[in-house]
């Protein structure tokens, strides 16, 4: 919508019709918004007689019906005049009057978009950014949300399959002892700290679950936590595969090794790491050789941003007290990854630098509508997943709020919103 102000010059006769239309003070009898079409008597202003001799003493005018007996007469300011007649335009200092015209949605005005000021016919116009629908601003595209969860379960199947074809290739833990690490060298080996980081890892994932189920915008939000999830694991089945790291620690069970690869011994150890949700706390986990980089870091890293980024805003203490929770949860959750000797320091370090850096250039690229076309100064459309990436976002205009509600249809008095009171 389009608001345009119109200057227009008048003259004496349109005051003087009002004068002859309005003549009754705010307080008389019978005053109706639109004034008295009567005036009898004399007006105690000499002055107005004289210049409107059509209103002296003796000449009057019918009665209106609103009335029920004659006003009285007094002296009768711009203003009085102005909130006497709500419906005429502003009167000016300069004697102009102010005409206020809107333009309605649809027209084209192509031409004039982003253009306001005085134009040179006296129009004054302003321009009204058109409102959206929320519906169009965040648009659930289920669809999209499903094919998103396809992706994830694409990138886990080939990080899994990566895993079986690698365990293959992982060095003898007699021959070949664990590579120096300064972690190991500073802190000694304690087995049950494996479990305890995978509990940590179990907790955080189903709090993150819960928080984004119960956004209002839950839709998008699982389809962002879903490609994440599937560029990293897509980039880690390149990583482990290409460079195989001798085993890290001594006591680890590993499977013994078929020395042959085929079809069905690749699908039935996929199929076993995939139930086993690929961690150790199970017994389904006995395949090695995942090293580089750590699926357990990545996981904690990225429940800690999520909890972060689309937890509510109140009650605020609470809901920082939870980030600072998940935060010293996954730190210590790595920490005892490392003291487990289930990854090398190195395999931490570069899981922590690709799932913040993957999670804060998502963002900055969804939160941001001109960096999602391709240009010569957008140098963030040049990763590789950028045309998955605007596909998935490309109707996403603004940031997501942090709003949460009842997911479900039942039960109804969870679904019930307070009447708006600025309406």
């Amino acid at each position: 919508m389009q608001l345009q102000l119109v200057v227009v010059e008048t003259g004496q006769s349109w005051r003087r019709a009002l004068l002859r239309m309005v003549w009754d003070p705010k307080g008389a009898i019978g005053h109706s918004d639109y004034g008295s079409f009567e005036r009898q008597g004399s007006s105690s202003n000499p002055e107005e007689d004289s210049q409107h001799p059509q209103l002296r003493a003796g000449a009057s005018l019918p009665l209106s019906p609103l009335h029920s007996q004659q006003a009285t007469t007094s002296n009768m300011s711009d203003t009085d005049l102005i909130q006497r007649q709500p419906l005429l335009p502003l009167p000016a200092k300069n004697g102009h009057h102010i005409t206020v015209e809107y333009e309605e949605d649809g027209e084209d005005h192509s031409e004039d978009e982003g253009r306001s000021g005085v134009k040179a016919n006296g129009v004054v116009k302003i321009n009204i950014p058109k409102t959206e629908r929320e519906e169009q601003r965040y648009p659930k595209e289920k669809w999209k949300t499903l094919m998103a969860f396809l992706c994830v379960f694409f990138g886990t199947l080939m990080s899994v399959a990566s895993l079986s074809l690698v365990h293959e290739k992982v060095p003898d833990k007699e021959t070949y002892p664990p590579l120096p690490d300064i972690f190991f060298e500073f802190f000694p080996q304690v087995d049950w700290a494996l479990d305890v980081s995978e509990i940590i890892i179990m907790v955080s994932s189903n709090v993150t679950f819960l928080i984004i189920l119960f956004h209002k915008h839950r839709y998008i939000v699982f389809r962002r936590m879903f490609l994440i999830i599937a560029l990293l694991y897509l980039m880690r089945s390149v990583t482990m595969y290409v460079t195989v790291l001798p085993m890290s620690s001594t006591t680890y069970y590993c499977s013994p090794k078929a020395n042959v690869t085929t079809p069905w011994l690749l699908t039935k150890r996929v199929w076993q790491l995939m139930s086993g949700f690929g961690l150790s706390i199970n017994g389904k986990h006995t395949y090695c050789g995942d090293f580089i980089f750590s699926g357990h870091t990545v996981v904690l890293t990225l429940c800690y941003l999520l909890i972060n980024e689309y937890s509510p805003d109140s009650p605020k203490r609470l809901f920082q007290l939870l980030s600072w929770t998940s935060f010293i949860a996954s730190t210590t959750a790595v920490f005892m990854v490392l003291l487990s000797r289930g990854h090398y320091t190195i395999d931490v370090v570069i899981a922590y630098f690709a799932t913040t850096r993957t999670f804060w250039i998502y963002h900055t690229l969804a939160n941001n509508a001109s960096l999602k076309k391709p240009g010569p100064h957008n140098y963030l459309a040049r990763a590789w997943w950028f045309p998955i990436f605007r596909y998935f976002e490309g109707n996403v205009g603004v940031k997501v709020p942090r709003q949460h509600e009842w997911p479900l249809p039942w039960p109804r008095r969870f679904l019930h919103k307070p009447p708006n009171r600025n309406s």
